[in-house]
């Protein structure tokens, strides 16, 4: 075993400076798999989850979801007494009209011990058919996990840096797939599945599938690095903006919209900065440039609140999508926030409305979006398998199966060529005479500029990996 690392060394040293920036790069990307695979995998099984929500939750939730059509629906303010009788000691925070005629109407809530419930109520009959629990079901723990790993703030930016590599995964395995000497299908466009030797068999699986999933890998990546926490709220702020003057002399407060995302998806990532407006309590519907919510309003008496059925009537007048929910005002200030997140972004509404006059105080559609907020919200749709329907689902489904496989199949590899009885991690050697540092500080200053996160740990990795675990002997030995 000493014989053949020795050579190994003597090969390296002799090496061309190209083969030694391909060591470089295999190292690289073997650091880079070593701390991405149990992330992907994780963000690949949740993914996949909550890729066919709609068809689980149908599936899973059917005698809550689904109603017989009848003749003609309640008011919302019957169905929300039935609600308010079932669960009398709860808080209502929204309220979501059925999608279709077979639909029931959602009202969430929060009980006295702090649960969240989406409660199901028959809009024909104002039977509540029970609830679910928004914190606890399939669906949101995969979302929790998929976004967070359940551990907050410190999960959520493990994830962001996970992903992060996984661009780096993702680049520097695309060189090492890159043919070196003479272009061959085998191996490189068609895996030999078929070879009796181990190590071409995984290779093939692993970087042949790659190559094919780089796009869509890629896309995914960063089609989810908007909604995180570091990457994503400083790229919110910077593209998220809108004119002030879209809404002039509309009172307005600290509280951002992004904030009704808090039980899950409420508002589009587009208005996420947007200032939530504020009600006037005292019944004046000055603001000017601003509609009324329908001529029967127009009579009432100062601090009177607006109806529920009344701002259901106005958003669907506005040509609110079917599925739009309706958030509650919370407080004296607090306005009725009408959204609508469907399928397809182009028809995203959101409005703010004040409670007391019914006055449109904002009023958000695709058109209104800057040219990024649009390309996030499409890269949203599509990532999340909603934009061209069960084929977009499909899409999404290879590009999660892929990574997996990616995953797996590099774990095997590692396995297999980690040296026994020595390194216990078995890292690819590092060249013995390292070429000029120009090619990697530009690649470590580009991804640190476009991704701060990566940036940063490739620094500390890199300078860890010289630095310390190259120089100590006893170190070296355990990373192979």
């Amino acid at each position: 075993m000493n014989t053949s690392k020795r050579t190994e060394e003597q090969v390296l040293q002799t090496a061309s400076p190209r083969n030694r920036f391909y060591r470089t790069v295999w190292r690289w990307h073997f650091y880079a798999g070593l701390f991405v695979i149990p992330f992907m995998v994780i963000l690949a099984a949740t993914g996949i989850i909550y890729l066919f929500k709609p068809q689980l939750d149908a599936a899973m939730y059917n005698n809550l979801m689904f109603v017989q059509p009848a003749s003609a629906t309640l008011p919302y303010a019957e169905q929300i007494q039935s609600v308010e009788s079932a669960y009398p000691a709860a808080v209502i925070t929204q309220v979501t009209p059925p999608a279709a005629a077979d639909r029931s109407s959602e009202v969430l809530l929060t009980t006295a011990d702090e649960r969240n419930l989406m409660v199901f109520v028959n809009p024909y009959s104002g039977e509540v058919l029970g609830d679910r629990d928004e914190d606890n079901n399939l669906q949101a723990i995969a979302r929790k996990i998929h976004g967070e790993l359940l551990i907050g703030k410190l999960g959520d930016y493990l994830v962001e840096l996970a992903a992060c590599w996984g661009l780096v995964l993702l680049l520097t395995g695309l060189y090492l797939w890159w043919p070196r000497q003479k272009f061959a299908v085998l191996g490189t466009l068609i895996p030999r599945l078929w070879s009796q030797n181990k190590r071409i068999f995984w290779r093939d699986l692993h970087a042949v599938p790659g190559f094919y999933g780089v796009l869509l890998i890629g896309f995914l990546i960063l089609t989810g690095l908007p909604w995180t926490g570091f990457w994503g709220d400083t790229f919110a702020q910077v593209w998220g903006q809108f004119p002030a003057q879209m809404w002039d002399d509309v009172p307005q407060s600290a509280v951002l919209t992004g904030s009704l995302n808090q039980r899950g998806q409420v508002v589009p990532w587009a208005v996420e900065q947007l200032p939530m407006p504020q009600s006037a309590p005292s019944g004046h519907a000055g603001h000017s440039g601003h509609q009324a919510a329908t001529p029967a309003q127009s009579g009432l008496a100062p601090g009177t609140p607006v109806s529920l059925d009344a701002v259901i009537a106005l958003a669907q007048a506005k040509g609110a999508p079917p599925g739009f929910s309706v958030t509650l005002p919370e407080g004296e200030t607090g306005v009725f926030t009408v959204s609508a997140f469907p399928p397809d972004p182009t028809q995203e509404v959101t409005l703010h409305i004040d409670q007391y006059s019914g006055t449109v105080l904002a009023d958000v559609r695709w058109q209104d979006y800057g040219l990024v907020p649009k390309a996030v919200e499409m890269g949203t749709a599509i990532h999340m398998g909603k934009y061209f329907g069960f084929a977009n689902q499909l899409l999404m489904l290879v590009a999660a199966l892929i990574v997996m496989l990616l995953a797996i199949t590099g774990a095997v590899m590692w396995w297999q060529r980690r040296p026994q009885g020595t390194g216990l991690i078995g890292a690819p050697p590092m060249p013995a005479h390292v070429q000029s540092w120009r090619v990697p500080l530009a690649i470590v200053a580009v991804l640190g500029l476009a991704f701060p996160l990566v940036g940063l740990s490739l620094v500390i990795v890199l300078l860890l990996d010289y630095f310390v675990l190259n120089r100590i002997p006893a170190l070296r030995r355990i990373v192979g």
